[in-house]
């Protein structure tokens, strides 16, 4: 399992690792503004979040050192290691804020619904690796695939976490879409989804969630309460003009329009700060890892491989175009990260571990199948 082989160092994905600190980079600059309280000094914040990075970024070293096939089999075992995670959160953790999400270790709190997605992947991509199913997946075929996503998403959905809950969902849905469905699969799926979304919004949705949703729909119909958050977005994003405000200078953010500044809405300070000009600089940045990432997924040794690094590429994917689109107001707010620009730990890792298993992946496309 830790046997090193020497010509992995020639194959090193110098490309993955210097996006990902040039992406971090701003990421953190743009913490430092976010919170930065006037005063001089990096907020304990920032400097939460850049110790974790650094600690993040040495793990990925350490994990090139294991081949990503043993994760094929050992990926099982870390799924059940998270459902036991996640039933201690929503059973035995205090609830802060009416939700149930973190598990206090001191020097960190472990949000296990993050690390949850990486997981899924995982086992979804063992699953689906080691079966050949010829014309397409049919119904029965993916039961397996089916209760695997379900139980960690009641567990997530339960706490309550919808927008986590919900990536589960699309995760499930890329990867099966990805091995191939036959067509009468795909319909009765898209029945059952249909079905799902109705009896969800009628008998299952809190009532603050629905609200989430009627502010989408309408933001301007309520916007000193429900609708603030949507507003104060697009304002900050739209001041920001071509070249922005200037680094630190932003007013949204600064002056405490924008809540959550620093987590859900922390592309809004960048657009304000560096304008139209710098967005798309950071966009074209973050949209390249994530086609090297498609590259790696194309170029794997072997099917596990390819199921492995595309599923991680989706993750991050959906969760960043959900977060765009929610600050820009064109889907509800429903607390979704910008993986590894938004302030979060459990987030942050799980991301950095993403990256890491995709330059393991393609640090070994060399190797023939054993």
């Amino acid at each position: 399992m830790l046997r090193f082989d020497r010509r992995l160092v020639h194959h090193f994905d110098w490309v993955m690792l210097l996006m990902l600190l040039l992406v971090a980079g701003m990421a953190l600059a743009n913490l430092y503004s976010s919170t930065w309280n006037g005063e001089g000094g990096a907020s304990p914040v920032f400097l939460k979040q850049f110790y974790l990075f650094c600690a993040g970024v040495l793990f990925i070293l350490m994990l090139m050192v294991v081949d990503y096939k043993e994760m094929e089999t050992f990926g099982y075992i870390l799924y059940i290691g998270i459902i036991l995670l996640l039933l201690y959160t929503n059973f035995f953790v205090h609830s802060v804020a009416g939700t149930q999400r973190w598990i206090n270790l001191g020097f960190f709190r472990l949000q296990p619904s993050e690390p949850a997605k990486l997981i899924l992947v995982l086992v979804l991509a063992s699953c689906y690796s080691r079966k050949e199913v010829a014309g397409g997946y049919r119904l029965r075929d993916l039961v397996m695939p089916v209760v695997l996503t379900a139980v960690p998403f009641v567990l997530i959905l339960i706490q309550p976490d919808l927008g986590t809950a919900l990536m589960l969902a699309i995760l499930f849905v890329s990867m099966t879409v990805f091995v191939q469905l036959r067509w009468s699969s795909i319909g009765i799926l898209g029945a059952l989804g249909v079905a799902c979304g109705f009896i969800g919004w009628k008998f299952l949705l809190k009532d603050y969630q629905r609200r989430r949703i009627e502010t989408f729909l309408n933001p301007e119909g309520d916007p000193m309460n429900h609708g603030y958050q949507i507003m104060q977005s697009k304002i900050a994003v739209g001041s920001g003009g071509i070249f922005g405000k200037g680094f630190m200078e932003g007013t949204q953010g600064h002056l405490h329009f924008l809540p959550e500044r620093h987590t859900d809405f922390a592309f809004s300070v960048w657009a304000e700060e560096w304008g139209f000009a710098g967005a798309l600089f950071f966009l074209s940045c973050y949209f390249f890892i994530l086609l090297w990432g498609i590259n790696i997924s194309m170029t794997a040794r072997d099917k596990f491989g390819v199921l492995l690094a595309f599923g991680l590429v989706m993750l991050i994917f959906w969760q960043a175009v959900i977060n765009l689109f929610m600050i820009m107001g064109f889907l509800p707010v429903v607390g979704i990260p910008l993986p590894m620009f938004s302030y979060g730990g459990s987030s942050l890792l799980t991301t950095l571990l993403c990256v890491g298993i995709l330059m393991n992946i393609r640090m070994r496309r060399f190797q023939t199948q054993q």
